[in-house]
């Protein structure tokens, strides 16, 4: 049996194609609203925003630890874009609660 693909899943993939996707995703969901894409456009942008983080700390505190975040939250995206191709709305523990909470302009 296969799985039901949510309505928005294009969207929800396109919004981890780099920060530009997941502007192109944001828009692409303000006149039909699916909450699958809505879900995974927070989760993107807490990820660009962990992301930035690294590169201010890399830039400005310690190299090493800039990279480390900057591995996990490259880690993270790969994980979060395959549940996106997966029709899953699987959460990176802790966080996407989180995203979900705080990024509610997004919806």
């Amino acid at each position: 049996m296969m799985n039901q693909q949510p309505s928005g899943k294009s969207k929800a993939i396109i919004a981890y194609i780099t920060f530009i996707g997941m502007f192109i995703a944001y828009f692409m969901n303000r006149d039909q609203k699916h909450a699958f894409a809505t879900w995974h456009i927070k989760n993107m942008f807490g990820l660009v925003l962990i992301l930035l983080i690294s590169q201010v700390i890399q830039a400005y505190v310690d190299l090493l630890i800039g990279e480390i975040i900057w591995v996990i939250s490259f880690l993270l995206w790969v994980f979060s874009m395959i549940m996106a191709i997966s029709n899953k709305q699987k959460a990176i523990p802790v966080l996407s609660e989180k995203f979900q909470q705080w990024f509610t302009f997004l919806d």
